[in-house]
């Protein structure tokens, strides 16, 4: 401000005294009067400004004349001039224009031609923060994983590049599947810049992946604090990392602090079903069964689940039919339309063989929604009932190409797992496994947790199991052992071989949906073993043990058309097994 003023001061003063100056030479008349060798010279008005201008000029030149002559001196002893700065200037041109266009063939995938742009950037410009980033990129699209790593090193020493050399290194990591690595680096990049959503999200699935379930709900937390997550979304995806976290403590052998985690992230997120299997059977294990109901009825309410059902029975696992019956019908009152309550109150019914109440509780699910399960238990109750065997056996032959139910399937990929983890093993995305009915095949799909399987089928469980078991025969299928009559698969030795394979027993209490651990591979005839026994059938006159179980034999279609018992569980034979049938199915 002040020397702006100054500087009006200066211009009027200098008008000031030319205009006075002016003056005084129009008053005189005269002009100015110069002696040079003894000759005057006499200037008016007019000359005088015309000479006063000459001169004025004369020393401008002059005084540009000798700044290019000392310019070109400072040029020759090395120091900066303008000749410098227009070479400079010329040579920044053409190092921007390389980087443009090495930032253009990155774009594009021209890899060798933007690491040929990056070099040339590099020589013109002195910004090595700028061309190396170029270059490393250019190095990773032409496929040059080595130089692009050691790029990225460079980048490290300068705190301006540290982030983009972290993250350059860690999405290497990553390409060549090393998480271990990588997740050190992205923790590291993490520390450097905490609100980075991109890094953010890597950091909490690479952590799920390794299973640092603490460290992801500190990430988890920190996105909800910057208002990245919403509140909701927050509590659901923290209650499952609770859940891990509860499971690997209990696995740890710390009972007390998993009780905890499990009860807190059952209280988060009261649908996260495992979260609530976990919590009640800590209650269990206190023998606290009024807070384990609690747990198990408030999560029916919201999804019922066959692991729900399963825990519950757990509660009282010594107990009969019928006052099982009773005790679940306050977990079936949650949510009674529900299939899997109608399911569960049909195979609680079959446990005490009330088959005509089986058959009203499973409604038309076997026709509306015809399952494995459904279409197990409406062969159960017309079995019950006394129906035709043929009867039975068409329902069975219906099952095995049934859908096997819900199972949990991953939101993202698909993929059918057989039990609930936090993380996809397919696709690795984190929170995104439901339990619902997949859009795969039947026999394509895993078997997710046994619950596919024929419900009613119960064996005795070793000793020191727990629960007491029941033990009811199951008649065979046939009405008597028959010779067999030509064209009838059973007078195939190859189908008689497949009959004497070993058969898988599940060993679960009456009544209970066993799971796919449950099972035990044993050989007919062989330690005692004896063929898988259902609750619905009575007790049956002793009878001598047949040599051969027919629950074992695979369902195949007779060339008269018969069909023989069945297993829904067991998945058809190949081709090659009938080629002496005749007849394919």
């Amino acid at each position: 401000m002040l020397l702006s003023a100054l500087k009006i001061l200066i211009f009027f003063a200098i008008v000031l005294v030319l205009a006075l100056g002016a003056m005084q030479l129009s008053e005189t008349g005269g002009g100015l009067s110069m002696v040079y060798g003894g000759t005057e010279y006499t200037l008016g008005p007019v000359q005088l400004i015309i000479a006063a201008l000459i001169v004025v000029l004369l020393g401008w030149a002059l005084v540009r004349i000798l700044g290019i002559l000392l310019a070109f001196m400072r040029f020759l002893l090395g120091d900066e001039t303008a000749i410098n700065r227009y070479f400079a200037r010329s040579r920044e041109r053409k190092g921007y224009e390389a980087l443009s266009e090495g930032m253009l063939a990155v774009a594009s995938g021209e890899g060798k031609l933007a690491q040929d742009k990056a070099a040339k950037a590099a020589k013109f410009l002195d910004k090595p923060h700028v061309t190396d980033l170029l270059a490393a990129q250019a190095a990773e699209v032409a496929g040059d994983s080595r130089k692009a790593g050691e790029i990225y090193r460079r980048l490290l020493s300068d705190q301006r590049t540290r982030f983009v050399g972290i993250r350059g290194l860690m999405r290497q990591k990553l390409d060549e599947g090393d998480t271990t690595t990588a997740l050190k680096l992205a923790e590291k990049a993490y520390a450097l810049k905490p609100k980075h959503p991109e890094l953010q999200d890597t950091l909490l699935q690479l952590q799920t992946r390794e299973g640092d379930w603490k460290g992801a709900r500190a990430v988890l937390k920190d996105k909800r604090q910057q208002g990245l997550l919403p509140k909701d979304v927050h509590i659901r995806r923290d209650a499952v990392l609770a859940l891990k976290e509860a499971s690997e403590v209990l696995a740890q052998g710390n009972s007390i602090s998993a009780r905890e985690a499990a009860i807190s992230a059952n209280r988060a997120s009261p649908d996260l079903i495992p979260a609530a299997v976990l919590a009640a059977r800590s209650y269990i294990a206190q023998n606290d069964a009024r807070n384990a109901s609690r747990v198990l009825q408030k999560t029916w309410s919201v999804r019922p689940h066959p692991s729900v059902a399963a825990t519950y029975a757990e509660i009282a696992p010594d107990e009969k039919p019928a006052a099982r019956l009773r005790r679940f019908e306050d977990l079936m009152r949650q949510n009674p339309d529900h299939e899997e309550t109608k399911l569960l109150r049909a195979e609680l019914l079959l446990a005490v063989e009330d088959f005509p109440g089986a058959r009203r509780a499973l409604g038309d699910l076997a026709e509306k929604h015809p399952t494995v399960r459904s279409l197990s238990i409406l062969a159960a109750v017309e079995r019950g009932e006394g129906s035709d065997d043929a009867v039975v056996r068409g329902i069975l032959a219906r099952a095995l190409v049934a859908s096997r139910g819900p199972q949990w399937v991953c939101d993202k990929c698909h993929n059918v797992m057989a039990d609930w983890s936090p993380t996809c093993d397919s696709c690795g995305g984190f929170d995104t496994l439901t339990w619902r009915e997949p859009e795969t095949p039947a026999w394509s799909a895993p078997v997710p947790n046994g619950v596919e399987m024929l419900p009613l089928l119960v064996g005795s469980k070793p000793e020191g199991a727990g629960a007491a078991p029941v033990s009811v025969d199951v008649p065979s299928l046939d009405p008597a052992p028959h010779p067999a009559e030509p064209g009838q698969i059973g007078s195939d030795p190859a189908v008689a071989k497949v009959a004497a394979a070993p058969v898988e027993i599940p060993d679960v209490s009456p009544g209970m949906v066993p799971r796919e651990s449950d099972y035990r591979r044993v050989s007919p005839g062989v330690g005692g073993a004896e063929p898988a026994m259902t609750v619905t059938d009575p007790d049956p006159e002793p009878e001598p043990a047949p040599a051969a179980p027919e629950v074992a034999r695979k369902p195949v279609p007779a060339v008269g058309g018969d069909v023989l018992p069945v297993r829904p569980d067991v998945e058809p034979p190949e081709e090659d097994v009938l080629t002496n049938t005749g007849k394919k199915l």
